[in-house]
């Protein structure tokens, strides 16, 4: 495909997947992101800003066939794509590629399943454009990626609605032309991005919408197309396209290379915290210190966090202004890892909660205030593009000096959930919603995703609480 242009390549990819033939791998890891997709999605749709989107959609949504995750209201496949989309990404918990620096999942899974409702489409098919949009997500991500990032965008604000324009745009079009159609999709998607980033630095409830946003955009895109607009055919790599508007330096190649053999959705991360992936191993690295040695916010006299390159700046920032800040800083998560309470054998997550409480506990601020932040070289040599490293080092009151290196996050590829370990996050948060029977079948279709009925799924979920 070294002659294929990057658009065509990915609607190309959308519109050719067989089903069938993705290794079992990848059908195991896309079971287990279905998974994880349901479990955040559950979580966040009790917090508060999924009730301002609630509020949004019921100004401007119509009735449809697709559902919103528990709820029994159905409405057209754009606008529940935006509300649950919403749920799952708008408290940071939802599936990460960290070298592509952008949430990948949730958007696509909940634009597939939406969309396959509206058309009534099988469990086959929605597996394959569900493979299709993560590829497409991640690698238009990779490729622009850490330049589209230093110019202030937030990958997952950008690059979503190319994977959701794929997405929906192979449920959407069959036959000899859905190819030509889907790059339509894509290339129309290229008019929708914002990401811009300033929430890094200033605040605000604005991120929690804007994987949703995309999203959305994407399956307007696609179903915009079936109306008979289309997109330029190469918008990505065009002299007037996204990668020329997006970025100071691309690599094309990222999203030819291997296409269909090489499936980047298996390095996707699957978080424990709900913080940003990249400062998951300093929270991890805090937890792991104090279960080994048993100390506790009190005894720590000074901190110093060693770190890469990549986050210095946005992520390091001390003392957040809101808890959307505080989720993306690495002082302030460490600090809170560090009043968490422990019980034996078991390391705690870091959750909404936990974070709102931790913005009005003094001792957090007072933890900030002594740590101390600096480039690492083994830090450094340890991160890479599936996870970012941290070193904790501590000194406490009694003299004791402790240190720890975590190269790699709970979730990541090289430290992955198991099978059983999906299955329990997965239940405990689901349970609170549906009988345990019903959690045992959705984990059942999640090992055999041919099985996957949109409809059944939205039904079961429809009357929880």
């Amino acid at each position: 495909m070294s002659d294929v242009k990057p658009t065509q390549a990915l609607a190309a990819f959308a519109a050719e997947l067989d089903p069938a033939a993705l290794p079992s791998d990848v059908r195991q890891k896309l079971g287990w992101l279905l998974l994880d997709y349901l479990r955040v999605c559950s979580i966040g749709a009790r917090l508060p800003w999924s009730d301002w989107a609630r509020a949004y959609v019921g100004l401007v949504g119509k009735a449809g066939a697709s559902h919103v995750l528990f709820s029994p209201e159905q409405l057209n496949p754009q606008h529940t794509t935006f509300l649950n989309v919403t749920f799952g990404s708008s408290f940071d918990a939802d599936d990460t590629h960290v070298g592509a620096m952008l949430h990948p999942g949730v958007a696509v899974w909940a634009a597939a399943l939406a969309t396959a409702e509206h058309v009534g489409a099988s469990g086959r098919e929605i597996l394959a454009a569900v493979a299709a949009g993560y590829e497409t997500i991640i690698r238009i991500g990779l490729a622009v990626q850490p330049a589209h990032f230093r110019r202030g965008f937030q990958s997952t604000g950008t690059c979503d609605a190319f994977g959701t324009a794929a997405a929906a745009g192979r449920l959407l079009f069959r036959g000899k032309d859905a190819q030509r159609r889907i790059q339509e999709a894509i290339g129309l998607a290229g008019g929708y991005p914002s990401g811009v980033a300033q929430f890094y630095y200033s605040g605000s409830s604005g991120k929690r919408i804007q994987a949703a946003h995309a999203a959305q955009c994407g399956v307007a895109a696609a179903v915009l197309t079936q109306q008979g607009f289309s997109g330029p055919a190469d918008m990505l790599e065009g002299a007037g396209g996204f990668a020329r508007a997006y970025t100071d330096g691309w690599d094309p190649g990222v999203i030819e290379n291997g296409l269909g053999a090489r499936f980047h959705l298996m390095d996707v991360l699957v978080k424990s915290h709900a913080a940003a992936a990249r400062v998951a191993a300093g929270i991890d690295a805090m937890l792991a210190l104090r279960q080994q040695y048993g100390f506790g916010a009190a005894d720590i006299e000074t901190m110093h966090l060693g770190i890469p390159r990549v986050i210095q700046g946005r992520l390091t920032n001390p003392h957040p202004v809101d808890l959307q800040a505080a989720q993306m800083s690495l002082p302030f998560s460490v600090a809170l890892a560090a009043t968490l309470p422990l019980t034996a054998g078991r390391i705690p997550d870091a959750t909404v909660a936990d974070y709102e409480a931790g913005l009005a506990d003094a001792r957090l601020a007072a933890l900030e205030d002594c740590i101390n932040i600096d480039l690492d070289d083994e830090v450094e040599a340890a991160s890479n593009a599936l996870s970012t490293a941290a070193k904790v080092s501590v000194v406490l009151r009694d003299g004791r000096k402790l240190s720890l290196l975590v190269p790699a996050p709970k979730g990541s590829p090289s430290r992955p959930f198991t099978a059983d370990e999906h299955a329990a996050r997965f239940t405990h948060e689901l349970s609170s919603r549906v009988p345990t029977n019903i959690c045992a079948d959705i984990i059942a279709v999640s090992k055999d995703l041919d099985r996957l009925d949109p409809v059944w799924l939205g039904r079961v979920l429809s009357g929880s609480n």
